[in-house]
């Protein structure tokens, strides 16, 4: 049976994500569980950055369960927009966005600038909290560099994925196998480093 001290309350309810978090953590001999298990409720991501809101979630999981946690905050910058849409990825399109509707408004906004000038990045930071009031929680962060076409293509991934374009594999990151993918992506690397960060800690 576990005991608490193998817990690590995941701050977020994306199945996806848990999924991805639970392999990650059971070569660590920890037990991800959804903060929904606990009733956690979700907090505003009122954060000016991607670290800023990972550590808001990670802390309120934290508050809410007395238990050890994770959270991640993740999105896309692009330099011709100043980094834009930054943290605001997932809500880009408004208060009803999801991701057809935010990838019509980047493509809309990059409209007439050049192939050259397109160039973007994802960017994921991952927090992890040993309590709410940790000072000094683990932060890990994974950047993977692409540009923005200006036509969707492929049907695997999410989010910007379809005309996210990455030209060592002449593909977008939706036409890639899921398998490397996971093996290459922001949130791929990101998870790497926390993976080699927590094996020093449990041992």
């Amino acid at each position: 049976m576990q005991t608490p001290s193998n817990k690590v309350v995941i701050a977020s309810s994306n199945p996806g994500k848990l999924r991805e978090f639970n392999h990650l953590l059971d070569s660590c001999g920890l037990q991800a569980i959804p903060q929904n298990e606990y009733n956690v409720p979700d907090i505003p991501e009122t954060g000016l950055s991607f670290v800023e809101n990972a550590l808001l979630k990670a802390r309120n999981a934290a508050e809410h369960t007395g238990l050890p946690s994770l959270a991640d905050d993740s999105g896309i910058e692009v330099d011709a927009l100043d980094g834009a849409p930054g943290i605001y990825s997932a809500r880009y399109s408004g208060a009803n966005a999801n991701d057809d509707s935010n990838n019509q408004k980047l493509l809309a906004e990059l409209k007439g600038i050049p192939e050259s000038e397109r160039t973007a990045r994802y960017q994921c930071l991952i927090v992890y909290m040993r309590s709410a009031t940790d000072p000094t929680p683990l932060i890990c962060q994974g950047t993977w560099e692409g540009q923005i076409i200006d036509q969707a293509q492929g049907d695997n991934g999410f989010g910007y994925d379809p005309i996210f374009w990455l030209p060592k594999y002449q593909c977008t990151s939706a036409q890639l196998a899921v398998v490397e993918k996971n093996r290459i992506s922001h949130r791929a690397l990101a998870m790497q480093e926390l993976l080699q960060r927590m094996q020093k800690i449990t041992g």
